[in-house]
């Protein structure tokens, strides 16, 4: 009975463990884009809670062969760096935590949240 109880604390501290070790590695709060598929129709996709210190290329706009992202909104608790191309390079621009909608003109491909 011993081992039995032992063995679900364990197992609970380790859950603990990893889903704290998880949520230091992430934005909270979501990311938003606007985007048009191969039909004209405008998307919109959200990213919630985005991992923070590495390079995000935004799906659907992914590739210089698709019609870039545009109108990012930062609705996370960290600093967004969008660039205007994939693999985080070309022109690039940070967005507040919790700020306002960008311009549909801001056009973006990849993201970096900052590390916390």
């Amino acid at each position: 009975m011993k081992l039995r109880s032992s063995l679900a604390v364990t197992l609970g501290a380790l859950a603990l463990t990893l889903s704290m070790s998880t949520s230091a590695l992430a934005a909270t709060g979501q990311f938003h884009y606007k985007f048009r598929d191969d039909s004209g129709q405008e998307l919109g996709v959200t990213l919630p809670d985005p991992r923070s210190g590495r390079c995000i290329n935004l799906y659907g706009v992914d590739s210089d062969d698709l019609p870039p992202g545009y109108a990012p909104h930062n609705q996370t608790d960290a600093r967004a760096t969008v660039y205007e191309g994939t693999d985080c390079e070309g022109n690039e621009w940070t967005l507040r935590p919790h700020g306002r909608p960008a311009s549909d003109r801001l056009l973006v491909r990849s993201v970096r949240f900052e590390d916390r």
